[in-house]
């Protein structure tokens, strides 16, 4: 029996039939051709059931759609047919004859038995090995005839030429996480010689990710095969691995990717079968007549990546193999020793690097001990980069190894100690971590629920902050809360906060090193306070800036409000006017756009280079729009989400200003806590009675700022220092995320 089927869309009285070269498909006589059915829980599937006697010759047909008139169309005209060999077992068995897409002709037929059919276990040679392939639908021959892929092929040539014996635990749909969990049930139960590891990063999601997420997804898919390397050596066998290999969703850029992930497979020391050379078309898709979808090879491709295997390096016995798996044994390396009690050594099982100090003082490692570092200098066997220590708590948990594979980092090993530091990409490994973004310079890693490392292999130091959406977005993975820096906790910007948007908070990442967060407690036990500067001029966003306070930008922030009385109404009436064309002048002489409503207000930054305002002001006034509409916005999201707002004030102000002001932050907090600090140089003694007010003797000036960045400087660090004593850190600052 022959099931034929095939995916087709249809409209209401549509219907879909088979017609081909034997009696039993019609003779290519329309009007004996066979109707498919279909079923509402299965379609756009239809399929029928057709018995067709044994011959040895293949048959030829195609699949008919009918109009609800009647009418015929073809799937292909010409001499383009569909065939399939026939099967003597068909007779006794079904067989499905997967065809795709109503449309789509295949160059090769796909089919595959109902039920597996019975066969008799292979002869056993005494010499031969036990070679097992763990990996996905490729490997299991997925969209070949009967199932016979690469591996299948390989299975009968090993039988032949050495007596090996083949046997295939992949699994539909694998991924290197999915085969990491499943390696111990499946793989450890049948003492292989060899395990070949055949994954693809089309089971990681690669071809359908956002851009930014490819380079997490390559690090994952990496970190996971180097893992199942090692464990692969940790039962005794010898790994190899199939290459990536192309994906009819893929661009140049996937091709990019895939060609530097197939590069350090090459570098491994590990056997590869490279089938991305020959399957690709140079531009990470299958090459021509060798696809069956856009996830799979049809049976040539198949045949084509057989043909890619290099056989011979199967050609080992019993002994030999057995020697080979002896040199796989991991082994230590001394690579210094004080001959005092210190040593370092790396370790081939994790590729790790181990200190010990059996001494009894500290033994620090700095770039300056010339003896210590001109035993590890261009050392093979490290790898650049971060290492991190095996513990969380240990002073010293990130090292950096430098192009010439000497330590850059200072790291104290204390007397009658162990510390293990591991290279990055171990912990990239799915049965370490979770990616939650990762870039080629920063990295986010989750490790449960409450721990997570953020990874900065850049040179430069890393601000970490909400308005980076993608980290941002990533974020949310993680339990809602409030996440220190688990080592040193009290430096300023070393608190992760994370909501319902994901991050909420600044965080800052020194350059090629590794911080681990922990959580610590719930967002609502924390009194995060919000910071909104009310003008006169820019010069308190200036200071926030220079101490990392500041956010995304607010309405006044880069304005002129010389008027406090201006400021009250422009909050009161809900800012709408602050960018209404009919109030808006464009000053030449000055440079400025002044508002006819709001004297006081006058905006300096908001006229490009290439805009003409003095004959056409309709695209500031657009872009003014899109801008204010924005920071008002986030104003009153602001005022609704933090806890408790700081409102700050520079320039003078006389007494019952800040009481109509103070009456209308009132009325637009609804019950919420605020202050108003006012900086200007004035008797604060005005101001001492009225609640929620206070007030600095002081100026600061933003010309001078510009000018003069000493000025600036010192400026800012009495700003925080007066945000210190209000009580308002980077510990507890509310961060707009909007």
């Amino acid at each position: 029996m022959y099931r034929f089927q095939v995916s087709a869309h249809t409209n209401m009285g549509e219907s879909i039939a088979l017609l081909g070269s034997t009696a039993e498909l019609g003779s290519w006589s329309i009007s004996n051709c066979i109707p498919l059915q279909t079923k509402s829980d299965r379609y756009p599937l239809w399929w029928a059931d057709v018995d067709i006697p044994y011959t040895d010759s293949k048959i030829e047909y195609k699949y008919l759609k009918f109009s609800a008139e009647g009418e015929v169309i073809w799937e292909s005209l010409g001499n383009d047919n569909r065939w399939i060999p026939l099967e003597k077992e068909a007779k006794e068995a079904t067989l499905i004859v997967e065809d795709g897409w109503f449309g789509h002709l295949q160059p090769y037929p796909y089919g595959y038995w109902e039920k597996p059919l019975i066969q008799n276990p292979p002869l056993k040679d005494k010499n031969g090995l036990r070679i097992l392939v763990i990996g996905s639908s490729v490997a299991m021959g997925c969209s070949a005839w009967l199932l016979k892929g690469w591996a299948e092929l390989l299975k009968e040539t090993l039988a032949d030429k050495y007596g090996h014996q083949l046997i295939n635990v992949s699994e539909l749909g694998a991924s290197v996480s999915t085969t990491i969990k499943r390696f111990e049930s499946v793989v450890i139960p049948q003492k292989p010689d060899i395990v070949i590891i055949a994954l693809s990063l089309g089971n990681e999601g690669f071809a359908y990710c956002q851009p930014h997420e490819r380079k997490a997804l390559q690090q994952r898919f990496e970190s996971g095969l180097q893992r199942l390397i090692q464990m692969t050596k940790e039962i005794g066998a010898i790994p190899m691995l199939g290459s990536v290999y192309p994906h009819g969703e893929y661009s140049a850029e996937h091709n990019w990717f895939l060609y530097d992930t197939h590069s350090r497979m090459l570098s491994w020391d590990v056997p590869v079968l490279d089938w991305l050379t020959e399957l690709n078309d140079g531009n990470g898709r299958f090459a021509e007549g060798l696809s069956f979808d856009v996830a799979h090879p049809n049976s040539e491709g198949h045949r084509v990546m057989f043909s890619a295997i290099n056989v011979p390096i199967f050609d080992l016995n019993k002994e030999e193999a057995g020697k080979k798996k002896l040199s796989l044994k991991p082994i230590d390396v001394c690579l210094f020793d004080d001959q005092k009690g210190f040593k370092i050594a790396w370790r081939e099982k994790n590729n790790s690097l181990l200190f010990t100090n059996n001494s009894k003082v500290d033994f620090q490692i700095n770039p300056y001990r010339l003896e210590l570092q001109d035993c590890l200098q261009n050392n093979q066997l490290l790898e650049k980069g971060i290492y991190l220590a095996n513990t969380r708590r240990v002073a010293n948990f990130s090292l950096w190894l430098g192009e010439k594979k000497t330590i850059d980092t200072i790291v104290n090993i204390p007397p009658s100690h162990a510390l293990e530091y591991l290279p990055l990409s171990a912990f990239f490994s799915p049965d370490k971590s979770e990616v939650l973004f990762y870039d080629g310079s920063l990295g986010i890693l989750k490790i449960d629920e409450n721990n997570l490392y953020l990874i900065n292999e850049s040179e430069h130091e890393y601000n970490v902050q909400p308005m980076w959406k993608e980290v941002s977005e990533a974020l949310r993975d993680m339990k809602q809360g409030v996440y220190d820096d688990l080592l040193h906790p009290d430096i300023p910007f070393r608190r992760m906060m994370l909501g319902e948007t994901g991050l909420e908070s600044r965080i800052k990442v020194p350059p090629k090193s590794a911080l681990p967060f922990q959580y610590k407690c719930p967002l609502s036990e924390l009194k995060r306070i919000a910071i909104l500067p009310l003008g006169d001029r820019c010069a308190v966003r200036m200071l926030l800036h220079k101490i990392q306070y500041d956010g995304p930008a607010y309405p006044f922030d880069l304005t002129r409000t010389t008027n406090l009385s201006d400021v009250a109404d422009i909050i009161d009436t809900g800012f709408e006017d602050m960018w209404n064309p009919e109030y808006l002048h464009y000053n030449d002489e000055h440079g400025r756009i002044y508002h006819s409503k709001w004297t006081g207000l006058s905006f300096a930054h908001e006229v490009e280079n290439t805009d003409d305002p003095i004959n056409d002001m309709t695209p500031v006034f657009k872009r003014m729009k899109k801008r204010y509409q924005g920071r008002s916005h986030r104003f009153w999201a602001t005022i609704d989400k933090c806890d408790e707002v700081l409102f700050i004030r520079t320039g003078r102000a006389d007494r019952e200003q800040v009481i109509d002001i103070m009456g209308k932050l009132k009325e637009k907090c609804q019950g919420k806590t605020f202050r108003l600090l006012i900086m200007s140089e004035q008797d604060s003694q005005e101001f001492s009675d009225l609640e929620g007010v206070l007030h600095e003797n002081i100026y600061y000036n933003p010309d001078w700022m510009y000018d003069n960045h000493d000025y600036w400087w010192e400026c800012s660090q009495k700003m925080r220092s007066l945000l210190d004593s209000l009580g308002v850190t980077s510990k507890n600052l509310f961060w707009c995320t909007i």
